[in-house]
């Protein structure tokens, strides 16, 4: 293709000898038109743009990241977490789409007049695209398809107390009845799935020994829970999935209900594949987590889950709090906020783990991209390939890095990960063919079954 009469070809060209396409890593020079990618071509095709870039030799072009768990906090708790510094993190991670959690904002999206009080405070201020998941709570049974048709894309539960009043957990016999209910119009339940009975009856967490807080969030009650997650969408035929495993005993039952045909995905995160309850300090805070970080053993079975494909996809779970909730100055389990700080850091976390056990960057793309789209039904993210939305991350995956809190965009300073080195740094980020810039937000508000 060369250039017409009425100017060039498309609106962006990227050209490079390592770009991410479903057949692998190639050489290839990408069109972009309209935000979406409209040609992919051997290197050497001179396709002509109004932008061209050219990627350095230690560059790969990767589809953005798709993270489905990011809880932003905004309305409500603006203060631990907004729009404008949630998905800044995103872009500087490499990630183009983030799905928004229904708690901890204020009000939680457990309706549509709370949905599109979230959807008011985003406007403007994305430099990501942005979805929502809906929540699922005692009474809200009725809110469920408004909410499905207003373009959420599934509704999340706990099986406990949630850390917000306002949020209020299911019992498994509630769950299986809104399970019921989201198989009517095909959407998906997903699941914080621990056992509040047996976390009742565990040791409790005050001080600041993390062998005392990981005792009192025993593996148990994830099994427990994620036993009853299985059966009832076995019972009532629903999609459901399984949200920041962290025990690796469930997933023998997690295989056998895949085999089963039941509608089931499951997903960890990267402190949970990262992070080893054996190297916590005491005190440490920063580490505290729901379920917890867990040992090394578990650690390595985890990896092999993913390998093997009982686990779907890695997802951040990114779950920030004001300094003061971490409780830094006494450092106590029992009172601090549970939640890590990771959106920005994902891609590098996974990737230097992954490249020690020799798992290709190809293998690590699919399941922080495509199995996570795949997930939430975004038939554009994902995959660099044609038809799709123009996201993609510039990935340098031997240059490295050492992790400076104080230079993370995401609004409170505190991360398990300060001071660690990692490999792989994101140089550029791009949604719907236009680079982000972090100045002007360029993201849009997606609904389900449009993105």
């Amino acid at each position: 293709m060369s250039e017409t009469a009425t100017g060039p070809e498309f609106d962006l060209v990227i050209r490079g000898g390592r770009i991410l396409t479903t057949a692998g890593i190639t050489a290839r020079e990408v069109g972009i038109r309209d935000g979406r990618i409209v040609a992919i071509e051997p290197l050497g095709n001179r396709l002509t743009g109004r932008e061209v870039v050219e990627l350095a030799a230690d560059e790969t072009l990767i589809p953005g990241l798709v993270d489905t768990h990011v809880h932003v906090n905004e309305p409500g708790r603006t203060e631990w977490e907004g729009f404008a510094s949630a998905t800044r993190a995103a872009a500087a991670g490499g990630v183009t789409t983030i799905l928004d959690m229904p708690l901890n904002s204020i009000p939680p999206t457990v309706n549509v007049p709370a949905l599109e009080e979230k959807r008011a405070a985003a406007a403007g201020q994305a430099f990501v695209d942005v979805g929502f998941w809906g929540g699922a709570v005692p009474g809200n049974i009725g809110d469920l398809r408004p909410l499905h048709d207003e373009g959420v894309f599934g509704f999340k539960c706990f099986l406990l107390h949630s850390g917000v009043d306002e949020f209020p957990p299911l019992d498994a016999d509630e769950m299986e009845k809104d399970m019921g209910e989201l198989k009517g119009f095909d959407s998906l339940m997903i699941v914080h799935a621990e056992d509040s009975r047996a976390i009742d009856r565990a040791p409790h967490a005050e001080g600041d020994q993390y062998a005392k807080f990981l005792a009192s969030r025993p593996r148990g009650a994830e099994n427990v829970a994620i036993a009853e997650v299985i059966e009832r969408a076995r019972w009532t035929g629903a999609r459901a999935h399984i949200l920041h495993l962290s025990s690796s005993d469930a997933l023998p039952m997690i295989a056998s209900a895949k085999r089963d045909g039941v509608r089931l995905t499951v997903e960890t995160c990267p402190h949970y594949l990262t992070l080893l309850a054996e190297e916590i300090p005491n005190g440490a805070t920063a580490f505290k987590c729901c379920p917890p970080i867990r040992e090394a053993s578990n650690r390595e079975l985890l990896w092999k889950g993913l390998e093997d494909g009982i686990i779907d996809c890695i997802v951040s779970d990114h779950s920030p709090s004001t300094l003061d909730l971490k409780d830094l100055e006494n450092g106590d389990f029992g009172v601090a906020w549970g939640g890590v700080a990771s959106l920005q850091l994902g891609l590098p976390l996974i990737w230097t783990e992954a490249r020690r056990r020799g798992i290709p960057l190809e293998q690590v793309v699919s399941w922080m991209s495509q199995k996570p789209a795949q997930l939430a039904r975004l038939t554009r993210k994902g995959q660099l390939a044609l038809g799709f939305d123009a996201d993609f991350a510039v990935f340098a995956a031997d240059e490295s890095f050492v992790v400076d809190v104080d230079k993370l965009h995401h609004k409170n300073p505190i991360s398990p990960y300060n001071g660690k080195p990692l490999a792989g740094v994101v140089r550029r980020t791009f949604v719907r063919g236009r680079e982000v810039d972090f100045r002007q937000p360029g993201g849009a508000l997606i609904r389900r079954g449009e993105a």
